[in-house]
């Protein structure tokens, strides 16, 4: 049985507008990911995809409910144990990339491992080996200006691996980019989780990506359905 790298029991979370309206997000959702999985989240704007997303990754915190990481209960850590929880064992990729416009493909991925504490030669080490790994070597020293949409998120892919993280989680990953930077992020993606066992949580409204997952899930009313097709 592979071990459960994520768990999240009746996850329930709502936002107050103003005084008296309250708008519930999620309504009792569930989530049980094991590792090595390629997991898909689909549903309609407004169902609650980016903000179980955001408590997946530790961004929210939950109004009721239990949440794992690692076999890890976060509901409760203060700030700092949950930076060191999404440092250590979650990593992100962005629909905008989300990388720092100053610093080149290198600096970026080294970012995570500076945080971390690695060494510089280690840290330098890795960062190259991640961006030979998605497939990009050779743009090491170029700033995010200079790369097109598809190569910026190979970069987002390789800054979310710099700590081996337990799981990625990755939202709307192919939203900004063209069919085929798209499916060849698609292919990268899913040929990091069969070569090296990288387990991913993919949020998306691309019913085409979602397809390419072992398992795919919908958001619907704040809480998660399994589906067997799209």
């Amino acid at each position: 049985m592979r071990k459960v790298v994520l768990q999240a029991v009746d996850i329930h979370k709502s936002y107050h507008m103003g005084r008296d309206v309250v708008i519930p997000a999620l309504r009792g959702a569930n989530l049980k990911v094991s590792a090595g999985e390629f997991v898909a989240i689909v549903g309609p704007s407004g169902s609650g995809k980016t903000t179980l997303l955001n408590v997946l990754g530790l961004l929210d915190t939950p109004d009721s409910g239990e949440l794992y990481v690692d076999g890890i209960p976060v509901v409760g850590l203060d700030d700092d144990e949950l930076s060191e929880m999404r440092l250590r064992k979650i990593g992100f990729v962005f629909q905008y990339y989300n990388l720092i416009p100053i610093l080149t493909a290198l600096e970026n991925v080294e970012l995570p491992l500076i945080l971390a504490g690695a060494l510089p030669g280690e840290r330098i080490k890795r960062a190259r080996e991640l961006l030979k790994m998605v497939g990009i070597p050779h743009m090491a020293n170029h700033r995010p200006t200079e790369m097109s949409g598809g190569q910026q998120q190979r970069v987002a892919i390789a800054r979310a691996l710099a700590n081996k993280p337990s799981i990625v989680l990755a939202d709307e990953p192919t939203g900004n980019l063209d069919t085929k930077a798209s499916e060849e992020i698609v292919s990268l993606m899913k040929g990091l989780n069969r070569e090296k066992g990288t387990t991913f949580v993919v949020v998306t409204h691309d019913l085409e990506v979602a397809r390419k997952a072992d398992r795919i899930l919908r958001i619907r009313d704040g809480k998660l359905y399994e589906v067997d097709e799209l």
